[in-house]
């Protein structure tokens, strides 16, 4: 079987978007496990992430910062309501809006969900200096800046 030649000048290996996506996944392999123990599910990781950065969000701005679609973002946040995470609040100024706030318990779990986090990541950037580690996170920043430009 013969090889493609478009397929063989640029293989996977030396795609910069493939070896992106392909360390998401094991970072999200290994952060869900790491998180099941909670039962806590990795897309309610991120917006419980979204929320302790800055509690009281609504629900676009939530869907903004974790880059969910609207009807994630409603499952989602419906899910952490049943279990007990957030609350609705109607907002003051807007009344069509509404903001997310977190419970005490979706307080709690930050500590513990933070340092599963932190553990993942020590174990992707084993064997990185600091200098490698700042300059991987400014490349990955600029390449979502550059692919940002060139949507418009």
């Amino acid at each position: 079987m013969d090889k493609n030649p478009v397929a063989t000048s640029y293989p996977m290996e030396q795609s910069i978007g493939s070896q992106v996506r392909r360390a998401h996944r094991q970072f999200a392999q290994a952060l869900q496990a790491a998180l099941a123990p909670q039962d806590i599910p990795l897309g309610m990781w991120y917006f419980l992430r979204a929320l302790w950065e800055e509690d009281g969000l609504t629900q676009r701005e939530i869907s903004e910062r974790v880059g969910a679609t609207a009807p994630t973002a409603v499952e989602q946040l419906r899910n952490m309501e049943k279990r007990g995470l957030i609350v609705r609040r109607a907002s003051e100024e807007d009344r069509r809006k509404v903001h997310f706030d977190l419970t005490e318990e979706g307080r709690s779990v930050q500590a513990d969900l933070l340092r599963y986090a932190e553990e993942v990541n020590t174990v992707a950037l084993e064997g990185f200096t600091p200098g490698e580690i700042g300059f991987l996170r400014l490349a990955l920043m600029r390449i979502q800046d550059n692919l940002v430009k060139a949507r418009g």
